[in-house]
């Protein structure tokens, strides 16, 4: 059960300005002012594989694919563990990048649709918070998590993409995850901070802890075919 929890167990993610340029006008699709930093709209799915550079060993894959139907365009980023387990996966609104639906992998292996209390992820613009909140099962039958994640901007600055120097925003999140039990009202919180790195064209690119003994990276992008074919290997 490990790897199935192993985004709880980080809590990171589950992200310099010289002036004011809060009147920028976003050429993405969507209307978010970080539209420009957020996954480009895709309908062929991209898996974007993440190294843990503190440890050197750990790996996590995202796939991220676009979809549209008839709530309009929507991009779906599935967390997959090392082992190609999925783990989450989190559906967000193109036009305002908020959440839809939020996805979770339960102790059994069963995908559940988890309750979505407060469902921005991406902040409105530079000066609020995004608020994230979501309720899903346990690591006991009795149990429930409740995930909340208050994110805000940081500053803007120049970061090495795949050898690439690419315009980047920063963001803090403030992370909480509270384990309890509805019947004898007992309960653990576990809080943490940690920086999220968005590149403009990409998406999410890097991740860590204040003291980056948890420090996620970008490492490649590669397509579905190359994810199952490495999947499938002993």
């Amino acid at each position: 059960m490990k790897k199935v929890f192993i985004f709880l167990l980080l809590v990171v993610g589950i992200t310099s300005c010289k002036t004011d340029d809060t009147k920028e006008i976003p050429l993405s699709e969507s209307v978010n002012i970080f539209g420009d930093y957020f996954y480009e709209y895709d309908t062929i799915p991209k898996i974007y594989v993440y190294r843990d550079v503190a440890g050197g060993l750990e790996e996590e894959f995202h796939r991220v694919l676009g979809i549209e139907d008839t709530q309009g365009k929507h991009v779906v980023v599935e967390i997959y563990a090392d082992d190609g387990r999925i783990l989450e996966a989190l559906n967000y609104n193109v036009d305002s990048l908020n959440l839809m639906d939020h996805m979770v992998v339960d102790t059994a292996l069963i995908k559940r649709k988890a309750e979505l209390f407060k469902n921005q992820m991406i902040p409105l613009d530079k000066t609020n918070r995004a608020e994230f909140a979501s309720r899903f099962a346990g690591i006991r039958d009795s149990t429930l998590f409740l995930k909340e994640v208050s994110r805000l901007y940081k500053e803007k600055l120049k970061l090495d993409v795949m050898g690439k120097k690419q315009e980047a925003v920063t963001f803090t999140d403030d992370i909480r995850i509270t384990l309890f039990n509805p019947f004898t009202r007992m309960e653990d919180v576990k809080e943490g901070r940690s920086i999220s790195y968005f590149a403009k064209g990409y998406g999410l690119v890097e991740w860590h802890t204040e003291n980056k003994l948890g420090h996620f990276r970008l490492e490649k992008i590669m397509s579905q075919e190359e994810f199952v074919n490495l999947m499938s290997k002993p």
